[in-house]
C-alpha cells in the first residue's frame, strides 16, 4: 500500500535534515520502505504493518522536533531503535519543573530565581500578571517564553508583544524608512528573547502571517484580544489612560502580562506613570497578581546588582534632604 503524510514546512526541513542527512537515515533505516519527500509531502510505501510502525516513530521525531527545536540523526537513532513507546515519553516527560521550553537548538530555558519561578506558576492561575522590578530581573524574557510556550502547546492561537514608544532620555530624531523600521529600535529587545526561543525561519513565518505581532502600544487602541497571550513591555512609560486603555482590551483566552521598571520612568515631567497607578488600584482584584522582583533576581552580570544598590542608596539619601 502506500500513503501520503502531510508535514508542517518547519516539521519537513527538520525531517529532511541539513544536505537531506536525515532522510538518508530514515531511508536506511526502513529498507523495506519506499519512502519519497517532496515538500511537505512524505509519501510511504510498502507492507501495511511496517507503514504503521513507521508512523508512530515518525509522530515521536515530531514530537521531539516540536519540543526542542532540533532533530539530529542521534535522535533519530535513538526513536527509531526503541522498543515500547511509552519509555518515550516518559523520559522526555520528566523535565525539570523549572523549565518552561526548550528554545533554538535545545536550548533550555527555565525560572531560575524565585520570583521568576512564582511568576511561571502564577500563569496557570491568573489571566493577568504584572511583574514589577529592576532591570537584568527576567521580567521580559520569562513573560515571552511563557508566550512561546503556550503558542507551541495551542493554547492560545497568537502572541501580541507591545511597548510604549518612548525615548530614553534620548532625541532619536527623524528615522528613515517605513513604520516598521522605525519602531523596531524601540521593540528589539522582544525581537532579542524571540530569537532565543525558535528558529528563525520559524520567527520570520510567524511575524509574517501574524501569529506574533510586535506594535507599538498606541496600536492596541480599539482591538480587542482573544486567544492571545499579550504581553506590554516598558509599561512604566505607559501613561495613566494609555495603560487603562491597553487593560481594556482583554479578550475571550486571553492571558495579559505587564512588565515595568519603576525605578526608570522615561515620560515627560507632566505625565504620570499608569504603572504605578495600576499597581495601587488593581493589586485587590481576583484574577490579577502582582509580582515583584527585586536585586537578588538579576541574573546578569554581577556588577548590575551592585549597581542597583548604588542607585537605590543614592535615591535615599537624596529623599532624606528634602
Amino acid at each position: 500500500m502506500e500513503k501520503t503524510i502531510t508535514l508542517d514546512n518547519f516539521v519537513s526541513i527538520a525531517i529532511s535534515g541539513h544536505h537531506n542527512v536525515n532522510f538518508d537515515l530514515l531511508c536506511k533505516l526502513y529498507p523495506k520502505l519506499k519512502l519519497n519527500l517532496r515538500g511537505n509531502e512524505l509519501k510511504v510505501s510498502g507492507e501495511e504493518n511496517l507503514i504503521k510502525i513507521f508512523e508512530n516513530r515518525l509522530k515521536l521525531l515530531i514530537t521531539h522536533f516540536e519540543k526542542f527545536e532540533k532533530l539530529t540523526e542521534d535522535d533519530i537513532l535513538q526513536i527509531v531503535s526503541l522498543e515500547d513507546d511509552s519509555f518515550y515519553q516518559l523520559d522526555r516527560n520528566k523535565l525539570n519543573s523549572d523549565t518552561i521550553l526548550h528554545g533554538r537548538e535545545g536550548r533550555v530555558i527555565k525560572a531560575i530565581t524565585p520570583n521568576q519561578k512564582r511568576i511561571v506558576e502564577s500563569v496557570a492561575k491568573h489571566d493577568m500578571i504584572f511583574s514589577i522590578g529592576p532591570a537584568g530581573t527576567g521580567k521580559t524574557y520569562t513573560a515571552v517564553a511563557l508566550a512561546v510556550r503556550a503558542l507551541k502547546n495551542k493554547q492560545i492561537k497568537r502572541i501580541i508583544l507591545t511597548r510604549p514608544a518612548v525615548e530614553a532620555g534620548e532625541n532619536l530624531g527623524f528615522l528613515p524608512g517605513d513604520l516598521r523600521d522605525k519602531l523596531d529600535p524601540y521593540l528589539q529587545p522582544l525581537y532579542d528573547a524571540l530569537w532565543d526561543m525558535m528558529p528563525m525561519q520559524k520567527l520570520l513565518s510567524y511575524l509574517e502571517d501574524k501569529t506574533i505581532e510586535i506594535a507599538p502600544l498606541a496600536f492596541m487602541r480599539g482591538r480587542t484580544l482573544d486567544n492571545a497571550y499579550v504581553i506590554l513591555d516598558e509599561a512604566q512609560n505607559a501613561t495613566e489612560n494609555q495603560l487603562k486603555m491597553f487593560l481594556t482590551r482583554m479578550g475571550k483566552n486571553a492571558k495579559f502580562f505587564i512588565t515595568g521598571d519603576i525605578t526608570q520612568i522615561d515620560l515627560p515631567k507632566n505625565q504620570n506613570s499608569g504603572l504605578i497607578l495600576a499597581s495601587k488600584i488593581l493589586k485587590n482584584i481576583k484574577g490579577i497578581d502582582f509580582i515583584f522582583l527585586d536585586k537578588n533576581d538579576v541574573v546578569r552580570h554581577p556588577l548590575v546588582t551592585k549597581i542597583i544598590d548604588s542607585y537605590s542608596a543614592w535615591e535615599e539619601s537624596i529623599k532624606k534632604t528634602l
